[in-house]
Formats: C-alpha cells, structure tokens, sequence
C-alpha cells in the first residue's frame, strides 16, 4: 500500500532579524499614521471597504516606490520571496519576481477582512509592524474546499484542516501563492494590529 501528499499548498514564515525590525517598525508606525491622516481618498474608500480601519490599497498601493522607509521593507523582503521562489521551484529564467504593490493596513477594535486572494499576482503576503495580545492572526483556507463532494466532517489536525490560522507577531512576514484565499477574523482587542501588505509579480 501507499499513500503520497499530493499538490502541496506551501506558506511561508519568519521574522526580520529583531535589529532590523527595532529599526524599521517605528519608522512604518509613524509612516502609516501619517499617511493615513494625509489620505483622504483612501479613508473614504475604507469606509465603505474596509469597515473598522484603514487600508491605502484603493489610493497609495506603491508605498516602496515613494518611501525610502518602504523601500528598505521592500529590500528585506526580496529575500524571502527568492527564497520561498526557490521552495516552490519556480522556473524563473530571463524574468524575475518583483514587487508591484505595498499597501498599510490599520485594523481597529471589530476591524475584519473578509475571504479573498490577490489577482494577478504570484506571491502575496504581510509583514506585521503592530499585532496588540490577543490580536486576530491570518486565516487560510484550504484551496480543494470549493471541490469536497459528498465528504463527511474531518476530524483533521495539523495539513488535513479545512482553515488554518497562523499566530502573528510584529516583526514577523508571511508568504504565500497570491491565488490561495485567505482571511483576517475580527480584532477582538481594543488596540490596533498594522500590518504592511503587498504583491510579487512575475508578468
């Protein structure tokens, strides 16, 4: 007999060195708050958008090509998106993955971020400046869900669960192929958890 995993869903973890990190949080905290205080577009769109927060997607996405603080994230990050590029042996000869788009999340007291993936991107992900105890981590769902046929409930633990959420702490980056859905449950703290999120694309 024999049983192999097949189509694996590979996501990707670690933290910035903590003397980078020391170095670079404060700078994206204050970034971010002034940002959005200058932001009037992007408030407005977060109103209806993105409920309980604040996110510049829908107005500065391209914050690593206007600030050099972003910029110095963006080149810490390349080397985890090469590194995860090589995991999934990706074949990325006469074209490489670059950053397309960096955006700030503030995410208030009952702030969520409904079920959804990244179009036309390759590799997604967040870096966290701020996650207060206790703050929501990122939920990932399993990408065959829609495709379960007439299965009954698993009792799974560990690769086999249908949602995955992954504990988040400032400092710390995840990755993951921008087509895999993904979630951020509510922000049952009363303080606020800032992540700074952003696209590769190879195109």
């Amino acid at each position: 007999m024999s049983i192999q995993a097949l189509f694996p869903t590979l996501v990707y973890s670690a933290r910035l060195a903590p003397p980078r990190a020391r170095r670079l949080n404060p700078r994206l905290r204050a970034e971010a708050r002034q940002l959005e205080a200058d932001d009037v577009a992007g408030r407005r769109w977060s109103q209806h958008n993105y409920p309980g927060g604040y996110t510049s997607y829908g107005s500065a996405s391209r914050m690593h090509r206007v600030s050099p603080t972003f910029a110095s994230l963006a080149r810490e990050l390349d080397r985890h998106v090469a590194r995860f590029a090589r995991q999934l042996e990706f074949d990325l000869t006469g074209r490489p993955l670059a950053m397309t788009d960096c955006w700030v999340n503030r995410m208030g007291a009952g702030g969520a971020h409904g079920l959804h993936l990244h179009p036309l991107s390759t590799i997604s992900g967040t870096y966290y400046v701020a996650t207060p105890r206790g703050a929501p981590g990122l939920k990932l769902e399993d990408p065959r869900l829609e495709r379960f046929m007439a299965a009954p409930p698993r009792a799974a633990r560990g690769s086999a669960r249908t949602w995955v959420t992954l504990p988040v702490r400032a400092g710390m980056l995840v990755l993951f192929e921008s087509w895999l859905r993904h979630e951020v449950p509510a922000n049952r703290t009363r303080t606020e958890r800032l992540s700074i999120s952003f696209n590769y694309g190879w195109f």
